[in-house]
């Protein structure tokens, strides 16, 4: 087995710099030993939205950005053997596999393996009623008739298998974040499924790694506060992790950013509901004992993680039809603008009161208070407030769609029934999901490893 692996992250949400992979590719190509190529891409709003896609057209429901992160690195990675794992599968990863072997054969590149993980796909396993049973975050479920689809977070293993049976690219649908790292480190390491402080220093690897360049000052940077030095060119992550557990994060050589223990402390405990309970599919992960040490210039050591038997039950997203959401916007700009944009806003209000009465809608005056805004108005708290330019913008959700329809009507309607001035009117309709959580018993849990291309 070799003492060092070598992991890139290439991506860290669905709708990250393509071309942040570059970097990353050449730096790992420079790597003595095995080295992985991860692009985490799956939330889940973006696996609702993938779910939206595949329901309009079957072939759809991968990542639409595909394209634009693994071709301009796909022929590299192959050459210097880098591995490639990614959950841009989302909703449909046979259909992204099959999308990279044509990108593959339009490159004129040999083809690769490519493994495809499926069994989180829950449909037709459990009925709507059993997953309204097992919720744990609401009452969506409850009632509902129908389930669009529901998704189970899949761990590391099934990507380890598919590395070990050869695999030059694994495509996923759901799995937890970090597995996208564990995985490759099982395969490297040979890990055992119970060796629980190499698993859980395999998830806090994925974990530092999973949203791309916020360990490297993306999401850290806060002027004049915590300045970053070139964010237009920042670095995305490479970490070194040893077969005992043992981690250095670092960046591309040249590349700009930060890495530092304050910038990986900050993503270490991002997202962590109990630092010394973090659940994941493999294990349960402890942090109260990791220390983080700067040993060079962006260069830090993480060690310490220990872990503890994985959870009975798998987390699973479950998506509902949710109706629709509209949104409409119109400008005010020049003297006495607030005053006429509040016009405006009172005027709709009042005529939303006549015409759909039971319809809940938001108003926003952006550039005067829009994130800390109520469903009351934007203006609610902020009687005097004044400006030269505000952009309303008005938001309603339902499933009763022309409701939501009337309400855009009206913001439409500002044009010439007044008052003054209105202009730049935009409106859009679009279909929702509602999602819940559940926990799911891990016999449902029937991961498989499909491989095409390469002669499979």
């Amino acid at each position: 087995m070799p003492d060092t692996a070598y992991i890139g992250a290439g991506a860290g949400f669905a709708g990250d710099r393509t071309d942040a992979a570059g970097p990353v590719a050449d730096a790992l190509a420079k790597c003595d030993g095995l080295r992985f190529l991860m692009f985490e891409c799956l939330a889940e709003r973006t696996l609702a939205l993938s779910q939206l896609e595949r329901r309009r057209d079957p072939k759809a429901g991968f990542n639409p950005s595909l394209d634009k992160f693994v071709g301009p690195i796909l022929a590299r990675c192959l050459r210097d053997r880098i591995k490639i794992v990614g959950n841009f599968g989302a909703a449909n990863p046979r259909g992204a596999a099959e999308r990279i072997l044509k990108l593959a054969d339009e490159q004129g590149l040999k083809a690769p393996r490519v493994a495809v993980i499926e069994g989180d796909d829950l449909a037709g396993v459990l009925s709507a009623q059993e997953l309204a049973a097992r919720e744990i975050d609401g009452a969506i479920l409850r009632g509902a008739t129908q389930i669009v689809a529901a998704n189970l977070y899949l761990g590391g293993e099934p990507i380890a298998q598919a590395l070990d049976q050869g695999a030059d690219i694994v495509v996923t649908g759901r799995v937890a974040d970090s597995a996208l790292a564990l995985g490759p480190l099982m395969h490297a390491f040979g890990w055992q499924r119970d060796n629980w402080d190499r698993l859980a220093a395999g998830t806090m690897a994925g974990h530092l790694l999973e949203c791309g360049a916020q360990v490297t000052g993306g999401y850290f940077a806060d002027p004049p506060f915590k300045p970053v030095a070139r964010m237009a060119d920042i670095g995305y992550p490479v970490a070194e992790i040893g077969a005992d557990g043992s981690m250095v994060i670092g960046k591309p050589d040249g590349t700009g950013g930060r890495v530092e223990r304050q910038t990986v402390t900050e993503q270490l405990l991002y997202e962590i509901h109990d630092p010394a309970a973090y659940l994941a599919p493999d294990v349960v992960l402890d942090l109260t004992a990791v220390t983080v040490e700067e040993i060079g210039r962006d260069r830090v050591r993480v060690t310490g993680a220990r872990g503890k038997p994985a959870p009975d039950t798998l987390k699973a997203t479950v998506c509902i039809d949710g109706g629709v959401l509209g949104e409409a916007e119109i400008s005010y700009a020049g003297p006495n603008a607030a005053a006429r944009a509040r016009l405006a806003a009172e005027t709709v209000a009042e005529r939303m009161k006549r015409r759909a009465p039971g319809l809940q809608f938001r108003t926003d005056a952006i550039g005067l208070v829009s994130v800390l805004g109520n469903n009351e108005g934007a203006f609610a708290r902020l009687r005097n407030a004044d400006a030269a330019d505000v952009r309303l913008r008005f938001a309603a959700q339902s499933v009763i769609t022309a409701e939501v329809e009337t309400l855009l009507d009206e913001v439409e309607g500002l044009y010439c029934a007044g008052p003054a001035g209105g202009s730049g009117v935009r409106r859009r309709l679009t279909p929702r999901l509602a999602s819940a959580s559940c926990l799911i018993e891990r016999k449902y849990a029937q991961p498989r490893v499909v491989m095409l291309g390469g002669g499979a």
